[in-house]
This record gives C-alpha cells, structure tokens and sequence, in this order.
C-alpha cells in the first residue's frame, strides 16, 4: 500500500482537524484529487480539497459544533469550504451523474466511493487518501502516475461526452504531468468529439486554454491539440501560422529567466493582425486587460534591432512599452532559436536584449508644458490649440524629449509671432 502520512502537508494540525469533524459518528473525509496526485509525483502541493460521505447540511452543522468557519461556497453542487487557521479546505458529498449533456452535469448526493471516482475524468484525478495517509485507488491512478500517462477514466468517449471541456483538460494535464505520447484512446476520444468546443462557453474555454498555455512547457500538448483538430477548434487564428515559434520561445524562457507568460505563448501561435486578434478576444471573452494587450502588441511596430538608444526612445514614447516588448521578446525568441553556430543571429540576439533591456526600464517622460501654456501664449480657445501643442510635443520627442520648459516655450512664442 502507498502511503502518505509522512508528507508534511499531510500531517498540518489543521488537515487533523477537518478529518476528525468529518469521520465521527459514522463519516468518512479523504483528500481526493490534487494534492494527493502532486504529493505523488514529487511536486507541491497547494490546495487541499477533500470528499466526503456527509451532506453539505451536516458538514456545516459539525463545523459550527467544532467551532470551525464554514463557508457555503457550491452547496447546490454539494462544496463546503471550512477555513482551519486561515486555510481554506474544500470539503464535496460524494456524487453520481443523475444526466449530462456535454456541457453540465445534474448530480444526487452519493455515500459510495466507487461511483464517486469513476465519474471523475482522469484516472490521476481520481486518488484519495483516508486518514491513516493510505492511497486508495479505484480507477488504476497509481500505475499511471508512475507512467506519467494521461487517461481517462472507464472509456474515453463516454467521459467526453459527460462535459466536453474535458477534451481542453486531457491536453492541459498532458502538458502538466504527461510525458511521451498521449493515451491513444483518449486521443481517439477528443478528435472524434472536437466539434463540441463549439457548444461550451467562452469563458470556461479561455480559462482551459490559459492553463494549458501557463504550464512549464505546453509545446507538446499544442503539437498533438494541432495534430487532432483540436487546437483549430478552438483558436482558428493558428492554422495557417502554425505553433513552430513555441520551442524557441520556451527554451528562451528557460535560459533567461522569463516567467511563463500565457498571452506571449499565444502571441507566438497567432498573427499580429489587429482585426483578426480584436474578433479572438471577442469570441474568448478575454479580459479588457488581455484583450488591450493583444492591441497594443499588434499595433506596434516591427523594431528594427539596429535602432540607436534615442531613436528607440522616441519610439517607445509614441507606441509604448507593452506592445514593443512583446514584439522584442518573439523576435529574440526567434534570433536565439537560430543562433547556434550562426554569427549574424548571435549579434541579431545581442542587440535585441540590449532593446529589450531598455523597454524594461523605460519611464516615459512627461511632457514639460499644457494646453494652458498655449492659451496663456494668446492662442485663441479650439483645434489651434492642440494642433499648436501636436507640434511642439513633436518637436520636443524628436529632440528626444531633452528641451525643457522654458525652451519649448521660447518655441511656442516663436510659433505664434
């Protein structure tokens, strides 16, 4: 038997405690899911969440007998969150599949722990752990730990079928925790259900794809999501770009120290075509932020490598930091996937890290005088006074912005007169 009751997360007071409220008088409390897969593969564990044979109404009243904050945060779905020194346990009633459709799911409180894993979708997320610390598998977890294999559960098609963002999650924990090449049924079972992207919400699709693009290394999850249609399903933008920009971006990543940046990692796949990136956001319902993002990233411009420290200035003041930094670290990705043994791509690579260097840096500078000076200067109130000011910023930016105050406004005067 594998046990984990020697893992430091385990033996927290406060995981004790939940146990010994949910296994009296009869019930039973195991950590299921996450933890007990990372704890398993040698990776951290973070949440604890835990599934029991008790209903949400007697896991609150237990928590309120034992003093303990009990937060309804899914009782419908059967979740109760109890918060022990600050840290949250999500506590779920065992359930059974009563109908699904694709895309949610009607359950009925279950006390049978069988019925429980085997509506789960993946077989390493279907382990639990009893209170002694031992590993209880039902569904053939353990060996595919060991394996690092991705399966699903009972047959592939028909876990699928139950909520097809589950053919987003296959990838997704391939990218995580897979190695070599996917389960070939599991493959088989999300090609054949791709269409059904179609029918989920946008929102619970981005927040797969961001995952899966947030992992340590996503390039061959994306590879085989390319290779069954999936990956055309649900970002169209990349079937005539393709994903050969992701190796050299990750291995960038890895030699310079960048974190995993999702909205880069898609901005490798995509083009930089403003329309077709502002009707992406649209239709993943990204968040204004990203969806700024992929604007501004679009919209700025090729950066010649070759740019003085001045010019490049005057450029990051016109266009700003975000799109252009974006731009330099996908074409220093690129430079430096080229450089072995290439001369021209190694100076390529130097300069454009000189660049980005700077962009990082950067503080834009304030521009020294107002619309006020110029109406105070005797120019009369409407378009003559921003064109009049359009002017004299031009002037001070291609001066690389080293006129002062009084300067810019002897020039004001001598525009004027």
């Amino acid at each position: 038997m594998t046990n984990l009751g020697n893992e430091a997360w385990f033996k927290d007071p406060a995981l004790t405690r939940v146990f010994t409220l949910l296994n009296a008088d009869g019930g039973e409390g195991r950590v299921v899911g996450g933890a007990v897969r990372n704890s398993l593969m040698g990776l951290a564990v973070n949440d604890i969440d835990l599934a029991t044979t008790l209903t949400p109404e007697q896991v609150i009243a237990r928590a309120a007998a034992a003093g303990v904050k009990a937060v309804p945060t899914g009782v419908a779905h059967g979740t109760v969150t109890l918060v022990i020194d600050g840290k949250p346990f999500e506590v779920t009633t065992l359930r059974a599949d009563v109908e699904t459709d694709g895309r949610r799911a009607k359950v009925a409180f279950s006390s049978d722990w069988q019925t429980d894993a085997e509506r789960r979708d993946l077989t390493i997320n279907a382990l639990y752990v009893d209170a002694k610390g031992e590993v209880i598998d039902m569904v053939g977890g353990l060996a595919d730990i060991d394996k690092r294999n991705i399966r699903f559960i009972g047959d592939a098609a028909t876990r699928v079928g139950e909520d097809y963002l589950r053919i987003l999650r296959f990838f997704r924990f391939f990218a995580y925790y897979g190695s070599g090449r996917p389960d070939a049924d599991g493959l088989r079972a999300c090609a054949s259900a791709r269409a059904n992207l179609k029918k989920l919400s946008a929102e619970r699709v981005w927040s797969e794809l961001r995952k899966l693009l947030s992992a340590e290394d996503p390039s061959r999850a994306l590879l085989w999501m390319r290779q069954v249609g999936v990956l055309s399903e649900v970002l169209p933008e990349t079937e005539k770009w393709g994903i050969d920009a992701i190796p050299a971006l990750i291995g960038t990543e890895k030699a310079l120290g960048w974190k995993p940046d999702p909205l880069l990692r898609l901005a490798a796949i995509v083009p930089p075509d403003a329309h077709r990136l502002e009707k992406m956001a649209t239709r993943l319902k990204l968040a204004n932020a990203e969806a700024a993002w992929f604007k501004a990233w679009a919209e700025a411009p090729v950066i010649n490598d070759e740019l003085s420290s001045a010019a490049f200035a005057r450029l990051l003041y016109r266009h700003g930091t975000v799109g252009i930094q974006a731009r330099l670290k996908l074409a220093l990705a690129t430079a430096r996937g080229k450089a072995e043994g290439d001369m021209q791509e190694m100076a390529r690579s130097a300069r454009l890290s000189r660049l980005l260097e700077l962009a990082q840096g950067w503080k834009k500078p304030q521009f020294p005088i107002n619309g006020g000076d110029v109406l105070d200067a005797g120019v009369p109130a409407g378009k003559q006074v921003g064109e009049t000011l359009a002017a004299l910023e031009d002037f001070w930016v291609e001066e690389t912005f080293t006129p002062d105050r009084a300067a810019l406004l002897a020039r004001l005067n001598d525009l004027i007169h």
